[in-house]
C-alpha cells in the first residue's frame, strides 16, 4: 500500500523547501494540490514534472475516492499552497482517510508560519496555543479571546490585513496587559521569509499604533502574550481549572501539563496533578 506524505512547502522563499520534500515530490506518483496553479509554479521552477490533482476546501469529499485509489496504487503526495499541509487546511480530512484505509501518513517536515513567527516573537516558546485564523464576526472574536485570556500559553493567531485594526482593538481587551492600556506583549509577523518580511514587536498598543501609520498587508501571523500571574500569587481555582481544561482539550500528557502550570500558577505540582487527574476521570 502506499505512504501518503505531508510535504511542507514554501510561505515566501522557495528555498523553504527542504531537499527531502523535493525528493518526495520527485518519486511519488501523484501530488495532491490545494491550487494545481500555484503548486505547478513551485514544480516548474524545481523542474519536478509529477502529475498534479487539486484537493481542496470544495471537493475535499468527493476527491477522496480518487486519492485513495492513487494510493493504493503508490505513494502520494499532499501540499498545501503554502507550509505544512492539514494544519488550517483541508488535508485534514484526507490524513483522516487514509489512516482509516489502512494507509502509512508521513511527515516531510519544513515551513511553518506559526512556529517561525513564534520562534521570533521573543515570547516565551516553553508552552504555546495555535488557535488558527481569529473569527471574521467581531462578537464571535471576542468570544475566542475571552476564552483564552486567563491562559498563561503564548497564543498564536493568523489575520488577514483587511481585518488586522478590528483584531488588535479586541487584543487590547485582554486582562493582564501594560500599564496604562497598552495591552499586552505581542509580536505582528508579515509576510514571512519573502523579500519584504516584517515583525513589529511591543505592545498591542504598539503594535497598533505602527499600523495605524503603515497600511498593513500581506497576511499576518500574531503571537500574543499568555496571562501573567499577578504580583507573584496563586491563581484562583477557576482560572487553574480553565487553564487544565485547555491542556488536556489540546492532547498535552498529565505529568507534563502539571509541570508547566505548577511554573505559572503558584499551585504545588502535586496539587495540580491531582486536579488534573480528576477532571480526566
Amino acid at each position: 500500500m502506499g505512504i501518503l506524505h505531508l510535504v511542507a512547502t514554501p510561505i515566501g522563499n522557495l528555498e523553504d523547501i527542504s531537499a527531502r520534500g523535493l525528493r518526495t515530490l520527485r518519486e511519488v506518483r501523484l501530488i495532491a494540490a490545494e491550487d494545481t496553479r500555484h503548486t505547478r509554479q513551485l514544480l516548474t521552477h524545481f523542474d519536478i514534472h509529477t502529475p498534479l490533482t487539486s484537493y481542496y476546501e470544495h471537493n475535499k469529499l468527493s476527491k477522496l475516492d480518487a486519492i485513495l485509489a492513487a494510493l493504493a496504487e503508490g505513494d502520494v503526495a499532499l501540499v498545501s499552497d503554502a507550509g505544512t499541509p492539514a494544519i488550517n487546511d483541508p488535508g485534514y480530512e484526507l490524513v483522516k482517510a487514509a489512516l482509516a484505509a489502512g494507509h502509512t501518513v508521513s511527515p516531510v517536515p519544513g515551513a511553518s508560519a506559526p512556529i517561525a513567527a513564534l520562534a521570533a516573537s521573543g515570547l516565551p516558546t516553553e508552552a504555546f496555543l495555535y488557535l488558527g485564523y481569529l473569527p471574521r464576526k467581531g462578537g464571535e472574536r471576542r468570544a475566542l479571546l475571552g476564552s483564552v485570556a486567563e491562559l498563561p500559553y503564548t497564543l498564536i493567531f493568523l489575520e488577514t490585513p483587511h481585518r488586522l485594526m478590528e483584531s488588535l482593538d479586541d487584543l487590547l481587551s485582554l486582562p493582564g496587559g501594560t500599564p496604562a492600556g497598552a495591552g499586552r506583549q505581542m509580536a505582528a509577523a508579515r509576510e514571512l521569509t519573502k523579500l519584504h518580511e516584517q515583525i513589529v514587536r511591543g505592545s498591542v498598543g504598539e503594535v497598533k499604533a505602527h499600523f495605524t501609520a503603515n497600511e498593513p498587508r500581506g497576511e499576518f501571523t500574531l503571537v500574543v502574550e499568555g496571562k501573567k500571574m499577578s504580583d507573584g500569587g496563586r491563581w484562583p481555582d477557576e482560572q487553574l481549572q480553565a487553564a487544565i481544561r485547555a491542556g488536556l482539550k489540546a492532547g498535552k500528557p498529565g505529568k507534563e501539563l502539571a509541570a508547566e502550570l505548577a511554573k505559572v500558577s503558584g499551585w504545588p505540582r502535586r496539587e495540580v496533578y491531582s486536579l488534573i487527574i480528576a477532571k480526566k476521570q
